[in-house]
């Protein structure tokens, strides 16, 4: 059966005019409707045209519904169902997978006589399949659109079937005009709509063909119908590669085609859509010659290269399509459908070229954005900080994550790797602030932490002391210390630094480190004057002041303190420092106001931890463990205080080094280790939908009492491990080159004795064998040498630096002599564990001979170090669960958990 008047077209077309694409009368049932394209994309296209869908199908899912703005559409098992429901419907829309899209478009066509159109959204639909639902088409006397299409869309008559066409707002792109637009892509289908409105043309019917392999309706049937449709002056097509059916179209309206995929002529399979298939003579080039020959052109069309006839027009470029369809249409005598609306050129909101000098082609020029964009950009422009969305974050993290290939893991962008080469201070800004910051940021962070450390006459080092003596852990001593630092110990300072936000920032200040800048408007506010004052001269606000100074800091926040008349509080002193710090991230966005805000809670709580950790006779009303106060706040370094309080002794620059790199190295293990949960849950019970009520001291107890001598404390079994492996060794200095053991014969000796234990153990079926503290890894074995990453860089950087670690040393001839001996079957890895037991009994082994330092004050700092590390991580950790996560979201859901008899 043909259509008749349709002369030689071979092709049976029940549509004779584009205008009966997509009608006001049309109404859909959609197949799989519930699926996740089609839940997405109905409702808006049925609530545009005005209530097109009647039912849809998802089996086992009678009774549901699909919400719409018009109301709900009913969900049955089949379309039988729905037809003996009383629903009539004349076009199918298939969302089903490619194996079930032929036998849906069977049962649209056996149950329903009335059905006229379908539209398939399913792409990759095999050829064979698609062969039989063409044919079945023609049979029954139904036009098919696709596969692997968007739909088809009406401006005129403002109706949507199918697809996504005009995105989530189609009236805002498919205006009333006179241009036809048929496109392979679905996506540009849309976005060309878009440029033609801009340009003052606006559209009749678009049609998303598609570009599965097999095109239903293709170009031939589109220009038969443009031919007949009386609002279509001209179309616009888009093609790409593969396919003949643009030859055999025969166009009687003028026509501008865009020829895409000259790039894909160099491969040998589809690339994109699974038509474009290159090589052959249905490449990009053929293409462009078939419209040169039909357009009377020999050329493409440019802006700088106008060429076109009344017939047509080819381009290259989507962007080039208005003013190529303007040029034909004039002519042809006719004019753009409306005023032109602007352009799709690139027009940037919002500029910054961070400090570099641009060519001026590239130096865009920032424009007013149209409405409702200008008042939303005006909005985001007075915005302070970042805003972050708040999500379930049980086992996701928005400040670490862990590369399970290599085990190595990283805090905000941060490899750990990159953290063990910087100080303490610095991992504080990146904890915090979300980068390591320059070198004013770690004096700034020294003096604020310095100001926290003494804890002399405090109920928090009373409590720890307490702790200490009742023989707890490390982990227990601690979170007695700063479970005394609670919101009230820091919310002046909070007050303080929420009131320097908002008046520097009205001030229109930068730049914190732009001291040379006006305070008058600032100096002005009596409010913040009288905020930031004390009544008495403060010693400690004195002495951090001065601090500051003999560091050489920079601060616009502190300049204006020191420009105060009247005395000022330590709490103004913490604030500045601590807005200084936080400026730059602040103003860039990195970083939210809540972050900011809290900043001065997290260094006292900082300070305190290190302070807890040393014994209470190492704080004095002068100073601590051997600084004077005045060194403390003006010279020294955190790393160095903190080496101080675990160790009790002053560092060599090696040692300093060493502790550094086990700091950083400790930093974070990623978003699911069981310190980190801790502290997430901790946030998560007090409720970080609101923020003000969140404990940030029982966050980092939370994180404390995830920690234990299996979780952090286990770093001493590898240092015990080394002990009884050198004890009688006669080792004197582990960082000296000549230091005189043979390391070979140590490593044999142990690997004998570990042999015959592990013979022993098997022939007595033991599964449970005892593990060499620091050796072999889950993911890294079964290679003939196997290797930790992060272990062969902490080598490297030691051997850069000229470092010799005897103890590290040992681990490597260890690993190998194991395999000759034959205990083990491969070179097992040196694993970061290690390297953590190398570095510590280095910077403890002669003390520790000396008998300066007993085995549990070796193990107590073991874990001590652990804890300062990971102290930053989870600190990261909570701000970050305080400022995107939900109440409660650390729950596991009651369907996953089980009862164990």
């Amino acid at each position: 059966m043909y259509q008749q008047g349709a002369g030689d077209f071979k092709y049976y077309v029940g549509i004779s005019s584009l205008a009966q694409i997509a009608t006001r009368d049309d109404r859909v049932c959609v197949l799989n409707i519930l699926g996740g394209e089609s839940s997405e994309v109905t409702p808006v296209g049925h609530a545009w045209s005005g209530g097109n869908v009647v039912f849809g199908t998802s089996p086992g899912r009678r009774g549901q519904v699909l919400e719409t703005e018009l109301g709900n559409i009913p969900v049955y098992n089949s379309v039988r169902e729905g037809l003996d429901d009383g629903h009539r419907f004349n076009c199918g829309v298939v969302y089903l997978p490619p194996s079930a899209a032929r036998d849906g478009v069977a049962e649209l066509i056996r149950v329903n006589p009335e059905l006229k159109k379908i539209f398939i959204i399913t792409e990759k639909i095999s050829v064979h399949d698609a062969r039989e639902i063409r044919a079945m088409g023609q049979q029954a006397g139904i036009d098919i659109f696709g596969a692997n299409c968007l739909g088809v869309a009406d401006s005129w008559n403002q109706v949507r079937i199918g697809g996504a066409l005009g995105g989530d707002h189609p009236g805002d792109t498919l205006k009333r005009g006179s241009i036809a637009i048929l496109s392979n892509s679905g996506g540009f289908t849309t976005t060309i709509a878009q440029y033609l409105r801009m340009a003052g043309w606006g559209t009749t019917t678009l049609v998303s063909s598609g570009k599965d392999v097999y095109i239903h309706y293709a170009a031939p049937e589109f220009a038969f119908a443009l031919a007949n449709d009386a609002r279509s002056k001209a179309a616009v097509l888009y093609c790409e590669p593969g396919g003949y059916y643009e030859r055999d179209a025969d166009f009687t309206k003028p026509v501008v085609a865009c020829v895409v995929g000259r790039w894909k002529a160099k491969l040998t399979r589809a690339v994109g859509h699974a038509g474009a298939m290159a090589g052959g003579h249905d490449d990009a080039a053929a293409k462009e010659q078939w419209f040169k020959d039909k357009f009377g052109v020999d050329d493409i069309f440019t802006p700088e290269h106008p060429v076109f006839s009344a017939k047509g027009a080819l381009v290259t470029n989507i962007a080039h399509i208005p003013a190529a369809l303007t040029a034909v249409m004039r002519a042809n005598a006719t004019l753009p459908d409306f005023a032109p609306e602007g352009t799709m050129e690139l027009k940037p909101w919002f500029g910054s070229n961070m400090g570099l000098t641009l060519p001026a082609p590239l130096d865009l020029p920032v424009v007013e954005g149209p409405e409702p964009y200008r008042s939303q950009v005006a909005l985001l422009a007075k915005q302070i900080g970042a805003v972050f969305p708040r999500e379930a974050l049980k086992d996701a993290s928005g400040a670490s994550q862990m590369d399970p290939a290599t085990q190595v893991s990283s805090l905000y962008g941060t490899r750990v790797l990159e953290a063990a080469r910087l100080p303490l201070e610095a991992n504080v800004s990146l904890a915090l602030l979300r980068e390591p910051g320059g070198e004013n940021d770690r004096k700034l962070v020294n003096v604020a932490l310095g100001a926290s450390i003494n804890l002399y006459g405090s109920p928090e080092l009373a409590a720890a002391q307490a702790a200490r003596e009742a023989g707890n852990a490390p982990n227990s001593v601690l979170s007695a210390a700063i479970s005394i630092v609670g919101p009230r110990r820091a919310e002046n300072a909070g007050r303080i630094v929420a009131a320097l936000i908002e008046r520097f920032t009205e001030a229109g200040i930068r730049d914190a480190l732009a001291e040379e800048v006006d305070l008058t408007a600032v100096h002005a506010d009596t409010a913040l004057a009288t905020l930031v004052s004390s009544v008495e001269p403060d010693p400690r606000a004195l002495a951090m002041l001065a601090g500051l100074e003999s560091r050489g800091t920079r601060s616009v926040f502190v300049r204006y303190l020191r420009d105060q008349p009247a005395h000022v509080s330590a709490d103004a002193v913490l604030a500045a420092i601590t807005t200084t710090l936080a400026w730059g991230p602040l103003m860039r966005k990195r970083v939210s106001r809540l972050t900011v805000e809290t900043l001065p809670w997290w260094m006292r709580l900082f300070g305190t931890v290190i302070g807890a950790s040393a014994q209470s006779e190492a704080h004095r009303p002068d100073g601590f463990n051997g600084f004077a106060t005045a060194d403390l706040l003006g010279r020294a370094s955190i790393t160095e205080v903190a080496y101080h309080a675990l160790l009790g002794r002053a560092p060599e620059a090696s040692d300093l080094f060493a502790f550094q790199t086990l700091v950083g190295i400790l930093l974070t293990n990623g978003p699911g280790t069981i310190s980190a949960q801790g502290a997430k849950g901790a946030v998560s019970s007090d409720g970080p939908e609101t923020p003000q009520r969140v404990q940030l001291n029982k966050a980092l107890t939370g994180f404390l009492s995830h920690t234990g001598y299996a979780h952090g404390g286990n770093g001493f079994e590898g240092v015990q491990f080394l002990i009884e492996q050198f004890r009688d060794s006669g080792l004197q200095d582990p960082a000296d080159p000549a230091h005189g053991v043979d390391l070979k014969a140590l490593a044999r000796r142990y690997a004998e004795d570990y042999g015959r234990y592990k013979a022993g153990a098997k022939s007595l079926g033991s599964l449970d064998i005892r593990k060499i503290p620091g050796v072999n890894h889950p993911v890294f074995k079964d290679k003939p040498v196997n290797l930790d990453p992060r272990e062969v860089f902490i080598r490297e950087l030691m051997e850069g630096r000229g470092e010799t670690n005897v103890f590290h040393d040992f681990y490597r001839v260890l690993v190998q002599v194991l395999r000759d001996t034959g205990v083990s079957r491969t070179v097992y890895c040196v694993n970061i564990d290690a390297v953590i037991a190398a570095l510590l009994l280095k910077l403890t082994w002669q003390p520790w001979r000396a008998g300066e330092i007993s085995d549990s004050a070796l193990e107590a700092a073991a874990f001590s170090i652990f804890l300062y590390a990971r102290m930053l991580g989870c600190a990261a950790e909570a701000d970050d669960h305080l400022n995107r996560g939900r109440n409660m979201d650390t729950r596991t859901v009651a369907s996953r958990c089980r009862f164990v008899s």
